[in-house]
């Protein structure tokens, strides 16, 4: 059996710069969930404190999204002729999500999360731009996971606003 190339879209031959620009775009967005899975898994068991409950049970419930939207961007690097990446390619980058000194410094953990999603607010956007045009079904995939970022960023700059408001911030 012979399999031909698709004519058209970003699986044609005509695409084959652009996908690879694609696919490399996608490996950030992977390794950036993958490190955020770590950090907040770590950042969701060691606080301390009455005042820390809410941000640990947002972050464990955050992990299991973010591992999903790491598998997610492993599928269609895959989809696009990919080779997801093992370990040995990883890079740490997010020292914002670090766990803080003191146990009790939440203000830090919630600061780091902001950090973090708001890189990843930021690069999803660029590959929305990238793919605009030549790549609609990873268009798609992004903006929804864009939409989730979004939505973490903003509850977590709300407890931001809370600590602010009482002066611990």
């Amino acid at each position: 059996m012979t399999v031909r190339p698709s004519s058209q879209g970003i699986l044609s031959d005509e695409h084959a710069e652009k996908r690879g620009e694609i696919i490399d775009l996608l490996k950030k967005a992977y390794w950036m969930e993958l490190e955020t899975v770590m950090s907040y898994l770590a950042n969701s068991i060691n606080p301390d404190g009455v005042r820390a409950q809410e941000i640990v049970e947002s972050l464990a419930q955050d992990v299991q999204e973010e591992l999903g939207h790491a598998q997610r961007f492993a599928q269609r690097i895959k989809e696009l002729y990919g080779v997801v990446p093992g370990s040995l390619d990883f890079a740490a980058e997010q020292s914002y999500l670090q766990p803080p000194e003191h146990q009790t410094d939440i203000v830090h953990v919630i600061r780091g999360v902001i950090e973090a999603e708001t890189g990843a607010i930021e690069h999803y956007n660029r590959i929305i731009e990238v793919t605009d045009g030549v790549d609609w079904v990873t268009q798609d995939m992004v903006i929804e996971i864009l939409h989730d970022e979004e939505g973490h960023r903003r509850l977590f700059e709300g407890y931001l606003r809370e600590y602010e408001a009482e002066g611990l911030a």
